[in-house]
């Protein structure tokens, strides 16, 4: 196994082993599972794991939740297996060495029944695949086809229960391939933009879908990372080192 490093996350609160070269937990995971909205008793699915971040942070955060993390790569997965039982969360959550775009029998044979998940979140690659990484690992977790995206919707709408919440952080440059990839199947998008700095455009979005609904569109308030000086704001740290939630619906 390549070398690994371990980091801790949310101020300590999650400690994750890790790569030390390709993909790197950062900001999105923990962003991703602060804007999920999951009850104690759900189930919900990270697509795309990786070793485990926002599964697990949105674990550690919603008692009694159980999740599934899935992953293609078997070295990720294996890390996301040790983290899961290296922040005491056996309990409720396991990871499965899947391929988002599976067939739905490889799902059901994984565990993973249509129709019964109650969230899905996921960080999809979205950068071209025509500049990719000269690292294996982070191309991967980086670059996808076209019509990646796509497929990566496709399964979370087959995973989620009718009234099912899907949660994905993407490119805030990519807005439209997201609302177009969600016009099939999913209604009362609401979306959300995440800047660095005051001066700068927006850097990611979040975006939260319920399955089958027809509710329109809600454009949320932006969540600014970073103040003129370079210093996180406090809205920031609530979210990145004290676990706070960062609610896409509601008021």
């Amino acid at each position: 196994m390549a070398a690994t490093s371990e980091d801790a996350v949310l101020g300590g609160r999650l400690v994750l082993r890790q790569p030390l070269s390709g993909h790197r937990v950062g900001h999105d995971a923990i962003l991703l599972a602060a804007a999920t909205s999951a009850q104690a008793g759900d189930h919900a699915v990270d697509l795309g794991a990786g070793v485990g971040a926002a599964g697990l942070a949105l674990a550690w955060r919603v008692e009694r939740l159980t999740v599934t993390l899935l992953e293609v790569d078997p070295t990720l997965t294996a890390l996301a297996r040790d983290n899961i039982a290296r922040n005491g969360l056996a309990d409720r959550v396991r990871a499965v060495c899947l391929d988002v775009g599976a067939a739905a029998a490889d799902f059901s044979a994984a565990g993973l029944a249509a129709a019964e998940a109650d969230c899905v979140l996921m960080n999809p690659p979205f950068n071209a695949a025509q500049n990719p990484s000269p690292d294996a690992n982070r191309r991967m977790a980086h670059a996808a086809s076209p019509d990646a995206l796509g497929q990566w919707v496709s399964t979370a709408a087959r995973l989620l229960r009718p009234s099912g919440m899907l949660t994905l952080i993407w490119r805030a440059d990519g807005a439209a391939d997201v609302l177009a990839a969600l016009t099939s199947g999913f209604g009362a998008v609401s979306l959300m933009p995440i800047y660095g700095t005051p001066a700068s455009p927006a850097i990611r979005i979040l975006v939260s879908a319920v399955k089958a609904s027809r509710a329109p569109l809600t454009l949320r308030p932006g969540l600014l990372l970073a103040d003129a000086r370079g210093k996180p704001t406090a809205e920031a740290e609530a979210v990145l080192r004290e676990g706070a939630s960062l609610p896409l619906t509601g008021t």
